[in-house]
Parts: C-alpha cells; structure tokens; sequence
C-alpha cells in the first residue's frame, strides 16, 4: 500500500479522556495485535473473540468456523494521542486485507473476516464513511468487504495467545505473515510508533 493512504476526512476529536476503545477483525490476531502494540497512544491490546456467544467463546470452537466469532483485537487507546480513524487507517493500511472475503492469505473461514465492531453511533459514522472513502477512491484493487457490525460482547482469548508475536518470534507462522506486517508498519508510519517500537 503506497505511503501516502488517504487520512479519514471524517473523525472523531482528538479530545482528553480517560481511555477509549476500539473492537476489529482482520484475520489472525496473533498479527493484529502485533501492529498495534507498536502505536502510540495505545495502551493495552488484548486478543480475542467477537460476534458469537460466551460458551463458544475459546480457540478451539473459533477455529471450527462454525461459531459466529471473529479472531478480535480490542484496543484500549488513549484518544488525546491517536484518533480512532488513525487507528482505522492503520488497519485498512498494514494490518490485514479489507478486499478478502471470509479469509486473510491462507486462513479461511468466517473466523478470519475483516470487521469492524462498532460500540457507539459515531464509531459506526467513522468506520462507513472511511470504507466509503477508500472505495471511492479506488484505494484498493477490489471492494472492501469489511463487515461493520455493533459489539456485542468481546471475550478475552486464552492467556497463551496474549502479546503472542513478541513471546514467540521463531514461530514460523509469525516469522512469515505478523513480522512483515509490523515491519511494514514501521516503515510506512514511523511518525505513528512508541519511541521503544522506533529503536528496535
């Protein structure tokens, strides 16, 4: 993706507050989270399951595909620092797919959709107007798919699959689609990184 991605014109205002928190799907979210724990402003990113119910709510019911559940981030972030549609743009830009329907690469299955949970009427606002404006635009070589549905509930993943890239960097999955994305990541938005993810 070229390093001049478009800006969100609509967002919401960098105001002062406590924390905000914002709930996406892009594929596995061992390599979500590893994008955005790069970012500044973000202060806690925790995997885990949206869009199904609390009792087929572990890895091993999500990954049959038959759940509900997408593999979710949720990012809690401080909004005086970044807004959410920077953190929307990094997540069209490096963080997964938007065009893949139901897959990212080689994952596939509902589990692995793009889809942004929205918990209040001006993170929906946000989120359609960015996807309309990336289409418009012909940002991408195909429509974006990107389900933009509410949060109903987000439910924490196993404590193994927390900060997974960081805690398992020779595992090959990781080597081969989280590192390039992280990568990726610093390179394109170095202006976006914490001060410790610049001097790694």
């Amino acid at each position: 993706m070229a390093i001049d991605f478009p800006n969100p014109t609509i967002d919401l205002k960098n105001e002062p507050a406590p924390e905000s928190t914002a709930v996406l799907a892009g594929g596995c979210f061992w390599c979500t989270e590893a994008v955005f724990n790069q970012i500044e402003g973000v202060k806690k990113v925790v995997s885990g399951y949206s869009g199904g119910e609390r009792a087929t709510a572990n890895y091993e019911a999500v990954c049959g595909g038959g759940t509900g559940h997408a593999e979710a981030i949720q990012i809690a972030y401080d909004p005086s620092q970044i807004s959410y549609g920077q953190l929307l743009k990094i997540f069209f830009s490096v963080a997964h797919d938007p065009t893949q329907l139901n897959r990212q690469g080689n994952d596939r299955g509902t589990q692995y959709r793009s889809a942004i949970f929205y918990s209040d009427p001006e993170q929906k606002r946000v989120a359609e107007a960015y996807i309309q404006q990336l289409n418009q635009a012909k940002v991408f070589g195909a429509p974006i798919v990107t389900e933009v549905t509410p949060l109903q509930a987000f439910y924490p993943a196993e404590g193994y699959h927390q900060n997974y890239c960081s805690l398992n960097p020779q595992n090959p999955y990781i080597q081969g689609v989280a590192v390039p994305k992280v990568e990726k990541i610093r390179k394109q938005f170095p202006d976006l990184l914490k001060k410790m993810a610049v001097k790694k």
